[in-house]
This record gives C-alpha cells, structure tokens and sequence, in this order.
C-alpha cells in the first residue's frame, strides 16, 4: 500500500530558543500542561525504548505516574521482558507524542529502581482490581490459555477478601534520570524547531537542531 499521499502541514506553533525555559523540566512541565489542558487522551503515555543482550531494541507504551527534577517514574513488574533489559543495560529512551500539539518530546537517560516505599505509595493508591493484577499476571511469559490466568485472578480476589493487599516483591517503580531532552515542534515546509537540551557536570546546556 503506498501511503506517500498521507501528509500534514504543521502550523500550529513555534519553539523559540530564545523563549524556552533553561531548564529542561521547566520547558516539560510547560509542554505537559498545555497538553493536559488540550484534553489529550492520556497526556502522559509514553513510548518506553530498551535493549537486549543481543542489541536488540524495543518499545512500549507505558504511564508516566510522577515527574520532579530527579526524573520520571513509572511502574512494571519486575520480571517482565522490559525490566529484564534494563537490569542489563539500564541505558532507556522514552518519547512523548502530542499529535493535536503537532509536539514530541524525546528523553534518553538510565533507569534506577525507586524505594520499596515509594512504589507501595503508589500501589496502595491503585484500584483494587490493578492491585490483584499485580500479583497475578506473570508478565511477559508465554500463557496457555488466557482462563488460567483468570482464574488465578478469581483465587487471588478470594485470598485478599479480607483486608489491604501487600506490594508483590516483584512489582515496582522506575525513575529514569535524564541525560538529554529533546523537544520538537512541527512547523511549515518540514523546517521543524529542535530544541536540544544536555546534562553537562550539573547544568543543562542547550542546542538548536537542525530539522
């Protein structure tokens, strides 16, 4: 199928150097706020990149729960193809993209596990229902039949009938401490502004990219 007619112009804004923040979470919280307010589906969805043993990537959408100047958290399980990878090389990239804002974001940086408490704040904070998936899916593994697995659930709902439900061992927060930002606003004719951003000792130093 040919799809080189599929085209859009993007108008929509412009990304001033002059006018950007120097601090990259600043120009985030900015970007990630308007996008909020635009009623985007899901604003903080983001594309997780990793890589194998063998050098191979690969991606996934995963929730960005919580930001501050430290990084970006999300949650997974501990066992799953992703924190695996990262176990092994904690180099990640990951990538913002607000198509009605014609406005990505790429953050690459390393992955660090946050504290036991920090992930049980937040687990404790989860519906029940995501709180007993927590326990029961074995994610990333080869299943034999979808019914198991939902049986497993039914189990667990009874176990856990009773009371609050423990964090599993296996389930936890990551934060990914960034080294660069990019931030890219489509503009006319594919001349799109690129706003590097680069962690040099303790200060960001900033670049203009070509589109």
């Amino acid at each position: 199928m040919d799809l080189s007619s599929l085209r859009t112009e993007y108008k929509k804004a412009v990304l001033d150097p002059e006018e950007a923040y120097k601090d990259p979470f600043k120009q985030f919280e900015k970007w990630f706020d308007e996008a909020s307010r635009s009623q985007i589906p899901e604003p903080n969805a983001m594309c997780l990149s990793t890589v194998s043993l063998e050098h191979k990537p690969s991606s996934r959408m995963v929730l960005l729960k919580y930001y501050d100047e430290k990084g970006f958290v999300f949650f997974t399980n501990y066992r799953s193809r992703k924190a695996l990878e990262i176990q092994n090389n904690p180099s990640v990239a990951l990538l913002f993209f607000w198509q009605p804002l014609e406005r990505q974001i790429r953050i690459e940086g390393r992955a660090e596990k946050i504290s036991t408490a920090a992930s049980f704040k937040y687990f404790a904070s989860r519906p029940r229902g995501s709180q007993i998936g927590a326990w029961v899916s074995p994610q990333s593994s080869t299943l034999s039949s979808k019914k198991i697995l939902l049986a497993k659930f039914e189990e667990m709902k009874r176990r856990f009938a009773n009371g609050k439900i423990p964090l599993p061992d296996h389930w936890g927060g990551y934060r990914i401490v960034p080294d660069t930002f990019e931030f890219w606003q489509g503009r006319e004719n594919r001349l799109h502004d690129r706003l590097l951003y680069k962690r040099t000792l303790n200060k960001w130093q900033q670049e203009l990219l070509a589109p």
